[in-house]
Formats: C-alpha cells, structure tokens, sequence
C-alpha cells in the first residue's frame, strides 16, 4: 500500500513526524510504503547470522583503522537518503565514515545521509525486481557500495557506481580497496 502526503511527495522530516504506531514503513522517494497492519518481520537463522557475522567482520576492519575509523551499524538501521525525493529506509548492516558519524545529531536516532557502504541480505520472499530497485536507489543516493549477500549460494554481489557489478564466492576473497582499503574478508566468513 502506497500513500502520499495531499501535496505530493512526504519529505524525510514529514516521515519522521508519523506516529510509532508499530506499522513497518519506509519512504521510497518521497512515498510511503506499509508494509501491513499485521505483517510482522521474521529473519530466518541464516540471515541473522551472516548479518551478525558481516557486521563482525566490517567491525572488526574498523576496529584496526588508526585514523577515523567510522562506524559499523546492523540490524534494519534505519537511514535517511536524501535527493531529489528523500528515502528513509532499513538496511541490515551499514559503514559510515567517521566524518558522517560526527554529523549525527538528536533529532532522529536515523543515519541522516548515505552511508559508504551498503550490505543487503537476500530473505526468502525478496524479488528480484525490489533488489534491483533498492541498488539503483542506494547508488543514485550517493551509497558508494552495495554488497548483495546471498545466503543459500553463498556469494556476494558487489555494485559501484557506473561500473559492472562483480561476483565473489565462497573461494574468494572480497575487497573494494578503492572505497575501504585494507578490507578483505573470506566470503566464506560472512556465512
């Protein structure tokens, strides 16, 4: 179910304004999308561990920067993407430079901005044709990466904008030095 505001499209700040009435939305370029009244989020043991494991394996890299390392965020971290249409959407793990960590501020307990790094993990009932949206929207608003993480074939799909994404698998070894050097993590850890 789609809704929009009577003047068009719901900025970030109108989103942010909705009552916690416990219905699960995002903001989708300036719409909102409800997911269901009664719908209730399940993450299958696969998913949740190889997003603890993700999020283990990025702290981890971080923990080892020396100067401004950034910070690591999982679970459904909401974030606010601005552009032409804002977003404000969830995403199982993030990276955000220790430059947009410390422009963070009370005002909503969201990530105001793109992060870095964006990790997506495949569930069950994702469709291909939501993926693909949520990876063009990601890099239109400014993410630099896109990990898709497939848990049943064990492989990440890396996305970059105006390049050809690339497949790793499980016999190999992920890095994106030109946007987090010094990150290399064994596919197979992440599942």
């Amino acid at each position: 179910m789609n809704t929009e505001t009577a003047s068009g499209l719901m900025t970030a700040e109108e989103f942010l304004a909705l009552p916690d009435d416990g219905i699960d939305r995002d903001l989708i370029r300036g719409v909102v999308v409800v997911k269901g009244e009664t719908e209730i989020t399940r993450r299958n043991r696969r998913h949740t561990k190889t997003e603890a494991a993700t999020a283990k394996l990025i702290g981890n890299w971080v923990d080892g920067q020396r100067d401004q390392p950034g910070e690591v965020h999982s679970g459904e971290v909401g974030c606010i993407l601005h552009g032409k249409a804002d977003s404000a959407v969830g995403i199982d793990v993030v990276f955000i430079t220790a430059d947009h960590a410390a422009r963070q501020n009370d005002d909503t307990t969201m990530i105001d901005g793109a992060p870095l790094l964006a990790v997506e993990i495949l569930s069950p009932s994702d469709k291909q044709e939501d993926i693909g949206r949520k990876v063009d929207d990601y890099l239109a608003y400014g993410v630099q990466v896109v990990w898709i993480l497939d848990t049943h074939f064990q492989t990440v799909i890396v996305h970059r904008p105006s390049r050809q994404p690339e497949l790793f698998n499980a016999d190999q070894t992920l890095r994106v030095a030109d946007v987090l050097p010094g990150l290399e993590i064994a596919v197979r850890d992440l599942f």
